[in-house]
C-alpha cells in the first residue's frame, strides 16, 4: 500500500513537488493561470478540501472591493471634502516613535474621555472601535446569538446585513419610505433580539421619522442599534440619552463630520453594561496610538471647524440637489452630506462617469427605489465637474 503524502518525510515532499513540476514541464514558481488543464483539476480539488474546512454559510459572501481605479475627483465615499481638522493634523505632522513601537492603551481610555466630554456622557458609556463598522460587527456579536433576528428598514447600510450573517445572525425587513417613515410595529412584529436602525439613512439620506424610532425604542424587547454616522450634518442626535436608556446603543464615527476616515475611528454610546459586552465583544488595542490622540485632539479642540464644515456640507448638498433637479433627475430628500438620486441603469452610469475622471457610488435595485447614484456634497468647481460628467453619460445611454 502506497503511503499518503502527509506521512511521507519532508525531503519526500520537497521531492515530489519539485517531480511534479519537471513531469509537466513547469518551473517551481509556475503559478496556476500557467498549469495545464490536469494540474488545475488536482490544485482545485486541493481548494474544495480547503474550503470545506470553513463555514459553509459564508460561501456567497465576497469581499469589500470598491472600484480603485484612478479618479481626478472622488464621490463616492461620503468622506469630507472640506479639509481635515488642524489639531489633529498637528498630531500626525507631530508623531513621535512611541507611535509606532508601543502598544496603544488597550480601550482607548484617553479617547473614551475626549469623546464623553463631547457627547455629554460618563466614559463608561462610550466604547470605541476601528470604525463604526468594527462597532457595528462588535455590538451585533455582543447582543446577537447565533439564531437570533435582527429587524431593518429597507434600504439602508448594507453592510450591516453583512456584520449579521457573519454572527450568524437572522434577518427580516419592513420598507422605508423616501421620506424617512416606516411601520414601528411591523418592524417588532417578531420579537427580534436587535434592531438596525441608520438615520440618516444611508444610502438614501433620510432622516428616520422621530416617532417610530422612539415608538422603536420604547417597545422593543431587544438591543436598538441607531447608526448616527451622519447625525452632525442632521443636527439632531439620541447619543446623550443612550446612557439612561438600557436597550439603546447609538453608533458614530470620526470619518464623516470630523474628516477623519483614514485613521479608522468609531465609537458607540451605550449604558455602561452594554459598553462592557461590546468591549468584550470587540477585544483590545483596536485604535492605533496615532489615530486615537489625533482623534482625542479633534474632538477636542475642532468642534467649531467641525461644525462650520459640517454647515458647508450641507450647504452644498442643496445646491447638488438643484443640479440634479437641472438635469432632469428627481434627487431624494437628504439630511446627510450627500444626495441619493434614482437614475436607471446607475451602474453604467457610474462606469462612464469614472471613465470621465469622476468617482460617484452606483446602487442597484434598491427596494422601493431602483437604482441610484450617491453622490457626496463638495466644493462647487466638483460639483460641476461632477454634474458635466453625468450629463455627458447620461446622453450616452
Amino acid at each position: 500500500m502506497s503511503a499518503k503524502r502527509e506521512d511521507l518525510p519532508m525531503s519526500a515532499k520537497r521531492e515530489d513537488s519539485s517531480m511534479r513540476a519537471k513531469r509537466e514541464d513547469l518551473p517551481m514558481s509556475a503559478k496556476r493561470e500557467d498549469l495545464p488543464m490536469s494540474a488545475k483539476r488536482e490544485d482545485s480539488s486541493v481548494s474544495e478540501t480547503r474550503t470545506s474546512r470553513t463555514r459553509p454559510e459564508w460561501s456567497d459572501l465576497v469581499l469589500y472591493r470598491p472600484p480603485q481605479s484612478p479618479v481626478t475627483i472622488n464621490l463616492s465615499d461620503n468622506t469630507s471634502r472640506f479639509g481635515t481638522p488642524p489639531s489633529a493634523l498637528a498630531v500626525i505632522h507631530g508623531a513621535a516613535a512611541a507611535d509606532a513601537t508601543r502598544y496603544p492603551d488597550a480601550y482607548a481610555a484617553p479617547l473614551k474621555a475626549a469623546l464623553a466630554n463631547y457627547v455629554g456622557v460618563g466614559v463608561d458609556a462610550i466604547a470605541t472601535g476601528c470604525g463604526s463598522d468594527d462597532i457595528l460587527d462588535s455590538s451585533f456579536r455582543a447582543v446577537g446569538r447565533p439564531g437570533a433576528r435582527r429587524a431593518f428598514v429597507a434600504p439602508t447600510f448594507p453592510r450591516a446585513a453583512y456584520f449579521a450573517r457573519l454572527n450568524g445572525i437572522d434577518s427580516y425587513s419592513v420598507p422605508l419610505a423616501a421620506d424617512g417613515t416606516f411601520d414601528p410595529d411591523a418592524l417588532l412584529a417578531r420579537d427580534p433580539a436587535l434592531v438596525y436602525l441608520c438615520s440618516p439613512n444611508n444610502p438614501t439620506g433620510a432622516l428616520l421619522d422621530l416617532g417610530a424610532v422612539e415608538r422603536v425604542i420604547e417597545r422593543a424587547r431587544g438591543v436598538v442599534v441607531l447608526d448616527e454616522a451622519y447625525a452632525e450634518f442632521a443636527g439632531t442626535s439620541r447619543a446623550a440619552e443612550a446612557p439612561t436608556r438600557p436597550g439603546l446603543l447609538v453608533a458614530r464615527t470620526l470619518s464623516k463630520a470630523f474628516a477623519l476616515a483614514g485613521l479608522r475611528v468609531g465609537y458607540a454610546i451605550a449604558a455602561p453594561e452594554l459598553v462592557t459586552q461590546i468591549e468584550l465583544s470587540r477585544g483590545p488595542f483596536k485604535v492605533g496610538a496615532l489615530a486615537e490622540r489625533a482623534a482625542a485632539a479633534a474632538v477636542t479642540h475642532d468642534r467649531a471647524w467641525m461644525r462650520e464644515q459640517a454647515a458647508r456640507a450641507v450647504a452644498q448638498r442643496e445646491k447638488l440637489a438643484e443640479g440634479l433637479r437641472g438635469l432632469g433627475l428627481t434627487p431624494l430628500p437628504s439630511a446627510a452630506n450627500f444626495v441619493c438620486v434614482p437614475v436607471p441603469g446607475a451602474t453604467r452610469i457610474a462606469a462612464a462617469m469614472r471613465a470621465r475622471g469622476i468617482a460617484v457610488r452606483p446602487f442597484d435595485g434598491l427596494p422601493g427605489v431602483g437604482d441610484v447614484l450617491r453622490i457626496t456634497a463638495s466644493p462647487d468647481d466638483e460639483q460641476q465637474a461632477m454634474l458635466a460628467a453625468l450629463k455627458e453619460a447620461l446622453a450616452c445611454a
